[in-house]
C-alpha cells in the first residue's frame, strides 16, 4: 500500500541494530519523499506527518528520527515499549550483531544481557519524550490522500487516526506455533515463554525446538538446577547462532548431566509426569517449554490489503491461470503449433511482411533484407522480444545492484542474448553466406541447404550456447550430423563440465544460458518468490527424470542410425518420440510453465526442477571446488540469504555454522551475497587438497565493498 513502511525484527533479535537502523532510514526517506511533501500541506491539526505502528526498537527508533526531524508523529502500542525484550527471562544475553555497526538513527544498542539493554533502552525513549499510546492497531486503510489506522474495539480513542505515512513496526508479534501433540493444552506445565530458570530448579523439564531461543532456555534451566532435555527434531543445530550452539554442547559436556541432547526426535504426546516422544520413549517430566517461535502477524497485513509473498489468494490463482493461457498461446504460435498454422494460411503477420514490403525493392542480400526475410517467422519476433526483456531489464538489474559481480555478470548475459543467441542466426550468418563469406565446408556441415528461410538451417547454431540435452535438435535428426555430435560432446561432455569443476554450475546457468539471462533480469525482483523446503526439494528429481529420457532418446536415436531408411525404429521416433519430447518437456514445462510461473513462483522454476542440462551439471557440481564462504562470527542468522534464494536453497544453514556452501543447485545468481545486511558471503574456490580458499576477485557484496573503501579512507 503506498505510504505504509514495514520495518523491524520479524526474525528475531539478533536484528536489533539492523532494527533500529531500518526505522530510522524509513523516516529518512520519507522526509525525502517529495510526494510526501505535496501531501503534508493538506491536512487539518488531527492529522499527523507519521504513524508508529510498535513501540519496540526499530519503532522508537522511528520515533527518536521524526522528532529529530521535526515530524509530527505518534507511536501505537498494544502491549508496552520493548515488550519482546521485557518478557525474555532473566540474564539472556543479548548479541547486538554485528559489533562495529552503527545504526543510522539516534538509538543505540550495546547492552549485552536483558536488564540492561532493557534500561538503556526505555532510558533513550524517555529522554526522547516517546510516550507510546496503549492501544491495538488492527490494520492501515486508504482514506483520501491520507492513510487511517483502524483500531480495535476498547482501546484509547484519544489519539490521531489520520496520517499521511504509517511505520508498521509490530515485529514478530503473532500467536505463539503450537506442537500439535495431546496434552499440549495442560496450561499448568507447558509454556511458550520462560521468565525465571530458578523457579524449576529440581524438576525434570524438556524443551522443544532448535533455535537461539530454545537454547538458551534449555541452558539456562540446566545452570538453575533443573534436569533438561532438549528435543530437536534436526540432526544438528542448523538456525541458531555459533555462540548459543557452542554453549548447549559445551552445557551437555558437563558431568552433572543437566542437560541431554536429543537431536532427531518429537514429541508425541504430554502426560501428567511424563512426556512421551516418537517411537515410545518415555521420559519422566513436570514442565514443558515449547520454544518453536511464532507466527508472524500476517492478518495484520491481510487486514490492510498488503499482498504477501508467497500466497496466492483467487486474484492471484486468477492471473497466473490467465497468464499461463497466454504463454501457451505464445509458445504454440513460436513452436509451429495450430496457431501458427492458422496465422500462415491466413496470410497474417508474420508472414504477411514480405507481401507489405516487397514495393520497398530492398536488395533481399543486404542488412534490412535479410532482416525482413527473417521477420516472416514468428520465432525472429519472439527472439526480439526475448532479447529486449533480457536488456531493458538487465539495465534495471545492473542499476539496482550496483555490484561489480552483478554489473558484469549481466552484461555477459546480455551480450550472449543479443549476439550468438539473435543477430548470429538470423542476421550475421545469412549476410556472410548471401557475401559468400561462409564457405561450404564449414555450412554444409553445421547449417544444411533447406528450401525455407535463408536457404539454410541456421537456426541450428543455437546449439552453439544451448548444449545438450537442452537443445536436442542438433544431435536427434534422422541422420547424424557429425560436427554437431562433436561439438556436442566437447560443450557436454568436456567444456561444460570443466567450468563446473572450477565455477560452480552458475557459471552456465548463471554466465551463459538464455533461460538463466531471462530469470536473472526480468526475474530479478520476483526470486523470492521461489518455495523452499524438502518438499518442494523433492521435486528437483523431475529433471534428473528428464535427463534419463534424453539419454535414452539418445540411444535409440543412435540405434536408428544403424537401421535402413523407413525403419519402424525411426519412424516412431521422429513421428511419437521426438514430437511429444518437443511439446512436453521444450514447450509446456520449459516454455509454458517456466516462463508462466515468473511472476508467482521465481523466474527459475523450469531453471530448479525441470532443466535435463541443469540435471547433468548438478551431478557434476558435487566435485566442483566453487563454494560460498561464509564469515560466521558476522552471521546474525537473519535468513535474507535463503529468501533470495531463486533455487531453494537453505543459505542460513551453511552460513550459520561457517560451512561453504556446496549445494549443486546453486547458480552463481550472487543474490545471497549481494542481500547479505552484514557481508557474511562470498564467492569462492576451496582446494580439496590442501584446503587452500581462494576467494573471486569480482566482488559481489556490497557491504564488502563498502568496508574495503572505508579501509583504504582510515
Amino acid at each position: 500500500m503506498p505510504g505504509v513502511y514495514v520495518v523491524g525484527d520479524l526474525s528475531g533479535i539478533p536484528l536489533l541494530k539492523l532494527s533500529a537502523d531500518g526505522g530510522a532510514r524509513a523516516v529518512r526517506h520519507i522526509a525525502d519523499d517529495s510526494a510526501f511533501a505535496a501531501v503534508r500541506g493538506e491536512g487539518g491539526a488531527e492529522v499527523v506527518d507519521v504513524l508508529i505502528l510498535g513501540a519496540g526498537v526499530s519503532g522508537v527508533a522511528a520515533a527518536l528520527e521524526c522528532r529529530a526531524r521535526g515530524l509530527s508523529f505518534a507511536v501505537l502500542e498494544a502491549s508496552e515499549p520493548f515488550a519482546t525484550i521485557v518478557k525474555f527471562p532473566k540474564a539472556k544475553p543479548i548479541y547486538t550483531y554485528p559489533a562495529d555497526f552503527t545504526p543510522a538513527g539516534a538509538l543505540t544498542v550495546s547492552a549485552d544481557v536483558k536488564e540492561a539493554l532493557v534500561e538503556e533502552l526505555v532510558g533513550q525513549a524517555r529522554a526522547g519524550a516517546v510516550e507510546p499510546v496503549r492501544v491495538r492497531a488492527v490494520g492501515v486503510r486508504p482514506r483520501g490522500r491520507l492513510l487511517e489506522v483502524a483500531l480495535a474495539e476498547g482501546g484509547a480513542v484519544a489519539v490521531p487516526l489520520l496520517a499521511r505515512r504509517v511505520i508498521v513496526a509490530i515485529g514478530r508479534s503473532g500467536n505463539y506455533r503450537r506442537l500439535g501433540v495431546p496434552g499440549e493444552d495442560r496450561a499448568d506445565k507447558v509454556f511458550n515463554r520462560l521468565h525465571d530458570p530458578k523457579e524449576f530448579a529440581g524438576r525434570s523439564a524438556l524443551v522443544v525446538g532448535g533455535g537461539d531461543s530454545a537454547i538458551e532456555t534449555a541452558v539456562a534451566l540446566a545452570d538453575a538446577g533443573a534436569r533438561v532435555t532438549l528435543s530437536y527434531r534436526g540432526a544438528a543445530f542448523a538456525r541458531a547462532k555459533p555462540a548459543n550452539v557452542e554453549r548447549a554442547h559445551a552445557r551437555a559436556m558437563r558431568e552433572d548431566g543437566a542437560l541431554a541432547l536429543r537431536f532427531g526426535t518429537r514429541v508425541a504426546s504430554i502426560g501428567e509426569g511424563t512426556v512421551t516422544l516418537a517411537g515410545g520413549e518415555t521420559l519422566p517430566n513436570d514442565v514443558v517449554f515449547a520454544m518453536i517461535g511464532r507466527e508472524a502477524p500476517l492478518d495484520f497485513f491481510r487486514r490492510s490489503g498488503v499482498a504477501l509473498v508467497g500466497e496466492m489468494r483467487a486474484a492471484q490463482w486468477a492471473a497466473f491461470g490467465a497468464f499461463l493461457v497466454f504463454c501457451a498461446a505464445l509458445y504454440n504460435w513460436k513452436s509451429g503449433g495450430a496457431l501458427d498454422h492458422l496465422t500462415q494460411q491466413a496470410g497474417a503477420f508474420p508472414y504477411a511482411i514480405g507481401a507489405w514490403t516487397a514495393a520497398w525493392g530492398t536488395d533481399p542480400h543486404s542488412w534490412l533484407g535479410i532482416a525482413l526475410k527473417s521477420a516472416q517467422g514468428p520465432s525472429f519476433w519472439y527472439t526480439v522480444a526475448y532479447s529486449l526483456l533480457v536488456v531493458t531489464f538487465g539495465i534495471r538489474r545492473i542499476r539496482r545492484r550496483r555490484t561489480p559481480y552483478v554489473t558484469v555478470q549481466t552484461l555477459c548475459l546480455m551480450a550472449i542474448q543479443v549476439g550468438p543467441l539473435f543477430l548470429l542466426p538470423e542476421i550475421v550468418l545469412p549476410w556472410l553466406n548471401y557475401q559468400g563469406a561462409l564457405p561450404a565446408w564449414l555450412a554444409d556441415p553445421l547449417f544444411p541447404v533447406v528450401t525455407y528461410g535463408h536457404g539454410r538451417e541456421f537456426w541450428r547454431a543455437y546449439g552453439l550456447i544451448l548444449a545438450w540435452p537442452l537443445n536436442v535438435y542438433n544431435i536427434f535428426t534422422a541422420q547424424p550430423l557429425w560436427a554437431w555430435i562433436g561439438i556436442g560432446i566437447a560443450q557436454t561432455l568436456i567444456l561444460i563440465p570443466l567450468l563446473v569443476l572450477r565455477f560452480g554450475k552458475g557459471a552456465y546457468c548463471g554466465w551463459i544460458c538464455s533461460c538463466g539471462a531471462l530469470a536473472e533480469t526480468l526475474g530479478d525482483t520476483h526470486r523470492e518468490k521461489m518455495p523452499h523446503g524438502p518438499g518442494w526439494n523433492r521435486l528437483n528429481l523431475l529433471g534428473q527424470g528428464i535427463l534419463a529420457i534424453a539419454v535414452l532418446l539418445l540411444l535409440v536415436r543412435i540405434f536408428g542410425w544403424t537401421q535402413p531408411d523407413g525403419a519402424a525404429v525411426n519412424r516412431w521416433f521422429e513421428s511419437v518420440a521426438l514430437h511429444h519430447y518437443k511439446w512436453t518437456v521444450d514447450v509446456f514445462l520449459a516454455g509454458v510453465v517456466g516462463y508462466g510461473a515468473y511472476f508467482w513462483f521465481s523466474g527459475r522454476t523450469w531453471c530448479r526442477f525441470a532443466c535435463p542440462l541443469a540435471a547433468w551439471m548438478n551431478i557434476v557440481a558435487r566435485f566442483s571446488r566453487f563454494r560460498i564462504f561464509a564469515d560466521k562470527p558476522k552471521c546474525i542468522s537473519c535468513n535474507v540469504c535463503t529468501s533470495v534464494c531463486h533455487q531453494g536453497i537453505d543459505v542460513m544453514s551453511f552460513a550459520n555454522k561457517g560451512l561453504p556452501m556446496n549445494d549443486p543447485e546453486c547458480v552463481r545468481c550472487g543474490a545471497c551475497v549481494q542481500s547479505c545486511p552484514t557481508g557474511v558471503l562470498a564467492f569462492g574456490a576451496l582446494d580439496a587438497r590442501t584446503g587452500r580458499v581462494q576467494l573471486d576477485r569480482l566482488e559481489a557484496s556490497p557491504v564488502r565493498i563498502r568496508l574495503r573503501a572505508a579501509a583504504k579512507d582510515s
